[in-house]
């Protein structure tokens, strides 16, 4: 039954009733059927039928277990049941990530013989630089991504965690955009810079008042994000008194204002970040345990830009559009690779700020390696910071001289030049210095 090209034609008119792109696939990847929302969203909508849907969806001449991705299908017919994976396909209007949903179908023997599968657009994401949101393409950036497009339709308590400038607040804004409250607010508070008193004032509100300089009513951060979504970034920082307080608006979804015995409830979905590992602070006794498995429903690991350094090219050109909108700047090769190499501590907002400086000084349409900060232009002038945990890159030291030998002075420097009758190259090598170093040198002589 698998290898028959025309089903049952109830089953291909139940997909034209569907709303969302929905294909109807055998056991060897052949598209049998595809509904109206399906063909809108293809690029090629007239060749559907017997081509495999690999082929239409990724371009790949293979199955995507053998090209590196996730197989739905593959998974299914191993599992016997339904699968759900987030792949970037090529659309209508170009490269997307969807969220894929398949379902398989047995014929009268029990045998698994077609399959149904259904295209979800996840319009947070792209692959391409152009989006507005999360961009990327990179292993690391996927698997984030299929956690989000897993847990955003939910109610579930998410806690991002990862280091500075990895986005989390762009994250915790992409999981209420694909969530069942999307229409309502997106409310995000920084929890570093609130002393306790603040805090509370600031998250529940104050009665007039409540407190010396109260003149008023307060409305509170719960309250203005009823319906909606609560970001809490740098929740580490929250002191440990306000977290008992917290963890009771949790448990019960009650809360007070400041000053108010009235008891109000709390419509919110709350999504948490930090860069401070929250286990080893609930062993010093900085951190509550209870709250910690509160927040901690749903964990979401963001990489570090050293991991994704294949997304770089992307990013670049994307933050660069967003710094200077109304300039068309390109990105010179030279300057791309230099951008490639560099490590990051400060992750995506340190690329940021980089290509935000670089706009400001490149007077031309092109970006070029002057542009850029002395550290990524001659990185062996400026060794990096040491690598944090999974840097893809390590400082060595330049030949010819022993990390701990300083540097020739002027001197030296001179009696070496003196005596010296080779290249510039070879006089910098012998002195354990790049030839950028040398040559500065030099002209300061």
């Amino acid at each position: 039954m698998s290898n028959r090209l025309h089903p049952l034609p109830e089953l291909v008119s139940f997909l034209e009733t569907l709303p969302e792109p929905h294909i109807l696939c055998d056991r060897s990847y052949r598209i049998l059927a595809a509904n109206a929302a399906y063909r809108a969203n293809c690029g090629r909508p007239d060749d559907l039928i017997g081509r495999k849907c690999f082929e239409v969806s990724h371009h790949y001449p293979v199955p995507c277990d053998q090209a590196g991705e996730s197989c739905p299908l593959a998974h299914s017919l191993k599992s016997g049941q339904r699968e759900r994976v987030v792949h970037l396909h090529h659309t209508s209007t170009g490269e997307s990530y969807e969220n894929i949903e398949l379902s398989p179908i047995r014929d009268s023997t029990g045998e698994i013989a077609y399959f149904i599968e259904k295209l979800e657009p996840l319009p947070v994401s792209r692959g391409l630089a152009g989006a507005q949101g999360l961009i990327g393409r990179a292993p690391a950036f996927r698997a984030m991504l299929e956690l989000v497009a897993r847990v955003a339709p939910s109610e579930a308590t998410v806690l991002l965690q990862g280091e500075s400038g990895t986005g989390k607040e762009l994250v915790a804004q992409a999981i209420h955009d694909a969530s069942r409250r999307r229409e309502g607010p997106f409310v995000a508070v920084d929890c570093s810079g609130l002393t306790e008193t603040l805090f509370e004032s600031e998250l529940f509100g104050h009665e007039r008042g409540a407190f010396t300089g109260a003149n008023v009513r307060k409305t509170g951060l719960i309250e203005a994000a009823s319906g909606g979504t609560l970001f809490l970034d740098e929740m580490g920082d929250i002191p440990l008194s306000m977290q008992v307080k917290l963890l009771r608006l949790l448990e019960t979804g009650t809360y007070r204002r400041v000053g108010s015995t009235e008891l109000m409830r709390a419509d919110i979905r709350l999504i948490s970040a930090t860069h401070r590992p929250l286990k080893s602070l609930v062993e010093k006794g900085q951190f509550r345990q209870d709250l910690y498995y509160r927040i901690n429903a749903f964990p979401i690991c963001l990489p570090p830009l050293r991991q994704r350094q294949d997304d770089i090219p992307l990013l670049a050109a994307a933050l660069l559009e967003r710094v200077a909108p109304d300039r068309k700047l390109r990105i010179a090769a030279d300057t791309l690779a230099c951008l490639r190499t560099y490590t990051y501590p400060g992750n995506i907002r340190e690329l940021r700020n980089i290509l935000e400086r670089a706009s400001l000084l490149c007077d031309g349409d092109t970006v070029q390696r002057r542009h850029l900060p002395e550290e990524l232009q001659y990185p062996e002038d400026h060794p990096q910071a040491p690598a944090l945990p999974g840097s893809m890159l390590t400082t060595s030291p330049v030949p010819g001289r022993s990390p701990d030998q300083p540097e020739p002075d002027d001197v030296d420097l001179a009696a070496a030049l003196r005596s010296h009758r080779g290249s510039r190259k070879a006089l910098a090598a012998k002195l354990g210095l790049s030839e950028r170093t040398l040559y500065r040198r030099l002209k300061n002589l």
